[in-house]
């Protein structure tokens, strides 16, 4: 999914907006980007795309690296006078974060489990004890010794077999997301000689300890297909237990709570189909539990004989929990566990040997509901505050009758906690420090409700530092995304205090696209009513102006990838709105990329953003899709991140826009493209250098808003 998640900004508590730094002449002018008009037809319009030549799906021509490397000499030279704040930001979230730290260990059998940080290194390092806390440590994964002098280097699994003498670890060199699986002997150190390239994420162990089931992907990224793996086998030997060629679906691998059944899941936007098998013998058939229909999405959890199953069968929107005996789960086995509810989402379950937990959605908060698997009584884990994000924490064990859960707002730093589902007791086993002293008593988070055009409320979380007046002299940051069915809690964040202490307002609009107010939430801003989404932003905008949280010249705007594609569509709506926007890794080029099944992501997207060969898709793209929809007006100060190996949203989408947006928007409001040339969709992957990066974002809206001076 075009997916990222990243909030950011901030301000002072005066009423006047100082001069911007990029108001200064900068040594260089902005980079023109050539004119080679490509013209298509589609339903009757000629397209034309002046910029198309900037597609290099190899990322090698010398004419686009030399065109992002001339953008990005543009963005630093007419940043450089905001270099000592983005040096000052870095050194605040520096000041503020543990940098050697220890997450709370997860028990495991005999081994409690962990990663922790050291100060000076980039990566996390992941370890283990046996027993107690108190005894020798294991590393079992150094990931600053493994990326080595690479400059890029993230994992997209970790797994440990259930015997807990091997690691399996997806390997990723370059941000493109291409991993290799490689296989590490936790005992003598040694890595195997398995090594397996061209694979994504999913990787699962069957319960021998010697098969490997993991995931490839087609030439559109698409994961596809499924392998066991023997260890020592080499690859070219691995059995394809599992392959999907509709293109609207993919596959995923999964293995029960339990720990005795592992699970293919066979999947599109609305439809799936679950195969299963006993982890115990790899080499077994699948078995189907039931075939896919068109509009029947289900997941499967174990529990005993029976199969625990949240699906929207039967007319149930907000989904409902069925269960199924093992020996024959057909849907016409199916029985109602936990009904559907119209004003209840359910959003998963995790079967205990003696607890049901269920993850449930409400009034745009998470609840979690505990029941207990002999008698069938329910409690409901309990919450301080009014808006608040609680998660499912590292829950490894089966037989157990704790539950790992973690609970922050956005006053509260990220608190971990262990509830007994037995007494009910609660025990708070960490919360992130913030180095130096924080009192949260000095900020204040609260619920609002903008009203949408259609009428529809949109909820909103809102944080700010007390004491606060309404009186539209606060600059504010306003973040969204708003697609696929994710929803954007409400969470702490270290670094954003350097927002919140230079009187920053900053606030999430839980827009239509996401699932925050149940699944018709997420049904009404998709496919021919996306446009629900932006509608959905510019009330929420409306609504911190009329109600003078801020001015229309203090505002800022952030959302990327997705988000992206709404920042970029509501500039066009409202250009007028805002003062300064930052879309990150943005999906702006809606039709050109949606009309080209090789690229990423785009066939099985069809069912989110509908397919521009269909006419009536199309028109409606067409009516919003930011790239087709700049125009001869004055638009805010923009900045557009991208990363050159981003393998969701191409890099050439943010720089053809930002291109055609030069060429035809008639301010002269600065307009910066940076594009990371060694990363891919999430940026940088060193935590240091992930800083910097959002100290760079920080220090180009601060300044934009006028709020570059900290709070006494």
């Amino acid at each position: 999914m075009r997916r990222l998640n990243s909030a950011l900004v901030a301000l002072l508590f005066a009423s006047a907006v100082a001069p911007t730094a990029f108001a200064q002449n900068a040594p260089l002018s902005p980079p023109v980007a050539k004119i080679v008009p490509r013209l298509d037809t589609l339903h009757g319009d000629v397209l034309v795309d002046n910029y198309a030549w900037l597609r290099d799906d190899a990322r090698t021509r010398a004419d686009v690296i030399g065109y992002l490397n001339a953008e990005n000499a543009f963005t630093e030279a007419k940043s450089a006078s905001l270099a000592p704040l983005r040096e000052k930001l870095f050194a605040e979230f520096m000041g503020r974060i543990k940098q050697t730290d220890l997450q709370v260990p997860e028990r495991d059998g005999p081994f409690l489990y962990y990663t922790r940080t050291v100060e000076g290194k980039q990566y996390s390092i992941f370890a283990r004890k046996r027993g107690t806390e108190r005894a020798r440590e294991e590393i079992l994964l150094d990931r600053n010794e493994r990326a080595g002098a690479d400059k890029y280097y993230a994992t997209g699994a970790t797994e440990v077999s259930p015997d807990h003498r091997l690691l399996a670890v997806l390997e990723d060199r370059s941000g493109a997301e291409h991993f290799v699986l490689r296989v590490k002997d936790i005992a003598t150190g040694r890595w195997l000689a398995d090594s397996i390239p061209e694979t994504t994420y999913g990787v699962e162990w069957a319960n021998d300890n010697r098969t490997l089931f993991y995931t490839r992907f087609d030439s559109a990224k698409r994961a596809d297909r499924i392998f066991r793996h023997r260890l020592g086998d080499a690859a070219s030997q691995d059995v394809l237990v599992a392959t999907e060629p509709d293109p609207l679906f993919s596959v995923n691998l999964g293995k029960s709570h339990s720990g005795r059944y592992l699970f293919i899941t066979h999947g599109s936007f609305t439809s799936s189909e679950v195969k299963y098998l006993d982890a115990a013998t790899p080499d077994a058939p699948w078995r189907v539990v039931e075939p896919r229909t068109p509009n029947l999405e289900y997941e499967v959890e174990h529990h005993g004989d029976r199969f625990f199953i949240t699906t929207n069968a039967d007319g149930a929107t907000n989904f409902k929990v069925v269960t199924a005996p093992v020996s024959n789960p057909v849907k016409a086995n199916w029985r109602d566990w936990l009904a559907v509810r119209s004003d209840v989402q359910v959003e998963t379950m995790l079967p205990f040997r003696d607890h049901l937990v269920v993850f449930e959605r409400a009034n745009a908060l998470r609840r979690v509901r505990i029941v207990n698997a002999a008698r069938g009584t329910v409690h409901y884990l309990t919450f301080p505050e009014s808006v608040y994000t609680a998660r499912l924490g590292g829950n490894r064990e089966f037989d157990t009758s704790i539950l790992r859960y973690a609970y922050t707002s956005l006053v509260t730093p990220n608190s971990v906690y262990d509830h007994d589902m037995t007494t009910r007791a609660n025990t708070l086993r960490k919360q992130d420090e913030v180095v130096g002293g924080y009192d949260k008593r000095k900020y204040a988070t609260e619920r609002a409700w903008a009203r949408a055009s259609d009428g529809t409320l949109v909820p909103m979380s809102i944080v700010y530092r007390k004491p606060f007046v309404r009186d539209g002299t606060r600059p504010a940051l306003l973040y969204a995304y708003g697609s696929y069915g994710a929803n954007t809690d409400p969470s702490f964040s270290i670094v954003r205090l350097s927002l919140l202490d230079r009187g920053v307002v900053y606030a999430i609009a839980h827009i239509r696209g996401g699932q925050e107010m149940g699944r018709k939430w997420y049904d009404d801003g998709k496919m021919l009513k996306k446009k629900n989404t932006f509608t959905d932003f510019v009330a929420a905008a409306e609504h911190l102006l009329a109600q003078r949280y801020t001015s229309r010249d203090r505002l800022a705007i952030n959302g990327g990838s997705a988000g992206g594609l709404l920042m970029g569509a509501v500039t066009n709506m409202r250009p007028d709105l805002f003062k300064a926007v930052v879309a990150d890794v943005p999906f702006v080029d809606v039709i050109n990329t949606m009309l080209d099944a090789s690229i990423p992501l785009t066939a099985g997207e069809w069912l989110q953003w509908g397919n521009p060969k269909d006419a009536a898709d199309y028109r409606y793209m067409k009516s919003y899709s930011p790239y087709d929809n700049v125009t001869a007006t004055r638009y805010p100060a923009m900045l557009v991140t991208t990363g050159l190996n981003d393998p969701r949203v191409a890099y050439w989408e943010p720089a053809k826009w930002v291109a055609k947006l030069r060429a035809t928007k008639t301010d002269d409001n600065v307009l910066l493209l940076k594009t990371n040339m060694g990363a891919g969709h999430g940026g940088s992957s060193g935590r240091y250098d992930a800083l910097r990066e959002q100290a760079f974002r920080y220090a180009f809206i601060l300044d934009q808003i006028g709020a570059n001076t900290l709070t006494p």
